[in-house]
């Protein structure tokens, strides 16, 4: 392109007006993404109820975050992130295969409810009643479970459960309370509407 005389040239350096200044995308804290991901796997084995799936869920959920890591926001919880996302990835899976159930056939074998069983059963005590709780946990409504499992396990405050799952503070205070009731009813064999 020729400048017509009298123009001024272009600056070294100029933008022009049509370009879009491209930015570095910041990573992602390597330690914290690697401290996560146990915790995302026992979040994730609590809502699959499956080891594979939940290793599937994790691999998803770390896909997503990594194909996503511009919407993180550098000093905000990574861990809070993470979780939403998975939560997400899980919802949208279980809608997806609530649709594909609708086409399976009644004859086909259905998955069977072992995945709340511990690989080894020991005879002591304790495991007993860890079975116990565990099969209890899994008979908990999904989202008293969920509510559960992220405060007494992952050890999230109720503002961040509720960031994650994306509910007010409030519902999150009140599926906690009845999943801790209905799981001291079962566990403690108190009779009631569990």
């Amino acid at each position: 392109m020729v400048a017509a005389p009298g123009a001024k040239a272009p600056r070294a350096g100029a933008r022009d007006a049509g370009c879009i200044a491209m930015t570095v995308e910041p990573p992602l804290p390597h330690p914290d993404l690697l401290a996560a991901i146990p915790r995302l796997r026992r979040y994730a084995r609590v809502l699959t109820g499956d080891a594979a799936r939940a290793d599937d869920l994790v691999q998803e959920t770390l896909a997503r975050g990594w194909e996503k890591r511009r919407l993180w926001a550098a000093g905000t919880d990574l861990r809070a992130w993470l979780f939403t996302i998975m939560h997400n990835v899980f919802v949208n899976q279980r809608a997806m295969s609530m649709r594909e159930a609708q086409n399976v056939s009644l004859d086909a074998e259905g998955e069977s409810g072992a995945a709340w069983q511990l690989p080894v059963r020991a005879p002591q005590q304790a495991h007993v009643e860890l079975i116990e709780v565990l099969r209890e946990l899994g008979r908990l409504p999904p989202e008293q479970r969920e509510v559960l499992v992220l405060a007494a396990i992952e050890e999230m405050r109720y503002e961040e459960i509720a960031a994650v799952l994306s509910i007010p503070v409030g519902t999150v205070m009140s599926r906690l309370s009845r999943a801790r009731e209905k799981l001291r009813r079962a566990v403690n064999d108190v009779p009631g509407d569990a």
